[in-house]
């Protein structure tokens, strides 16, 4: 602790991302990336802005590419907030959204970490709502009556770690029953088979969907993500962006996120390969004795009912093979394992089945 601290940051406990070190011959199946490179188009854009334009500053409003996801969607450019990564599009959302005096943010017990990171932050009051049994989230426990609404409700859909996915109808249910809270989703996952809450945002106008770059379209390292609410709730955030960085996404970022955007077919194509990669990691798991939660995400959850997850993550890790294991009470025996191209998913099979026998 240093006494050059403002109040608050001795409390602080900062989200710990995936490890990330540099090993040769290593296998990265512990931070969600796409094992495909982005599209083609991203790294031609990223060639043609790479010059002496660099010296000017960005479109502070990221004009183009909002325009380029509103198309997408079938939205205006102004129900489109761009940032620096979903994270940071996340942080302007609680923010701008959540701080209610008297009133607590809603969400699973088990989800995104850095959801609590940023209610320490912003000092948040919130209560935590515990997974049912089989690590779904029971729209009941949002629908029911509170004694004040609440400040906000927010969930990963697919969720994550688990993969679990919730059905659009309960998401409406959960926002129409909420209607003084405004509902985050966020959808970081959802181009691997899950179903975007987009198409209610017509219906529910105090519904907030979260994308980001990083994981379908394989963008991690430019970190750009995007949220998409009604225009009023737009202001709102961009309202928060423009007190603390008004030029979030630098020129290269832009370029390279309106390219991916706009090469629906490469996302097809990447995506169907994950998803089929997954498919069959799921069942050659299973054949291990592994329980596999039914994914609609590019990782799979699971766990062995003889082998202890820490010790299968530490036996892979001495192999050259990275997965995440949370020590978190009801998870603690699960490994999340992203998905790699199926060389990647049979060179980790092989060895988990030398580690379980």
């Amino acid at each position: 602790m240093s006494s050059f601290w403002s109040d608050g940051v001795e409390g602080l406990t900062p989200y710990v991302a995936g490890e990330q070190p540099k090993v040769g011959n290593l296998l990265k199946l512990n931070t969600n990336e796409n094992p495909y490179g982005p599209s083609p188009r991203v790294i031609e854009a990223i060639r043609k802005a790479a010059g002496d334009g660099l010296k000017l500053y960005p479109d502070n409003e990221s004009t183009q590419l909002r325009q380029a996801i509103a198309r997408n969607y079938g939205l205006d450019a102004g129900q489109v907030f761009v940032g620096n990564g979903s994270d940071e599009v996340l942080a302007h959302i609680f923010n701008a959204l959540f701080r209610h005096e008297g009133r607590t943010l809603l969400m699973p017990d088990i989800t995104y970490s850095f959801y609590r990171t940023y209610c320490s932050l912003f000092r948040i009051p919130v209560q935590l709502v515990p997974l049912d049994d089989s690590f779904a989230i029971d729209p009941a426990d949002y629908t029911a009556a509170h004694a004040a609404p609440p400040a906000g409700i927010i969930f990963a859909n697919p969720n994550a770690p688990t993969g679990l996915s919730m059905p659009l109808p309960d998401i409406e249910a959960i926002a129409h029953a909420n209607p003084e809270t405004p509902v985050v989703i966020d959808e970081a996952y959802v181009d691997f088979g899950g179903e975007s809450s987009l198409g209610l945002l017509d219906r529910c106008p105090n519904l907030v969907v979260v994308h980001t770059l990083s994981k379908s379209r394989s963008l991690a390292g430019m970190r750009v993500g995007y949220a998409m609410a009604s225009a009023q709730i737009v202001d709102g955030i961009n309202r928060v962006k423009d007190s603390f960085n008004s030029y979030p996404l630098d020129t290269l970022a832009q370029v390279a996120a309106l390219a991916a955007i706009e090469d629906a077919d490469y996302l097809e194509q990447t995506c169907q390969a994950v998803i089929q990669a997954r498919n069959t990691l799921t069942r050659e798991l299973e054949k291990l004795d592994f329980e596999v939660l039914p994914s609609h995400t590019n990782f799979v959850f699971a766990r062995h009912p003889r082998h202890d997850a820490a010790q299968i993550s530490a036996a892979l890790r001495a192999r050259n093979i990275l997965v995440r294991h949370f020590r978190q009470a009801r998870i603690e025996q699960f490994l999340r394992i992203s998905v790699g191209t199926p060389q990647d998913c049979e060179r980790l099979c092989k060895e988990l089945s030398e580690i379980v026998r």
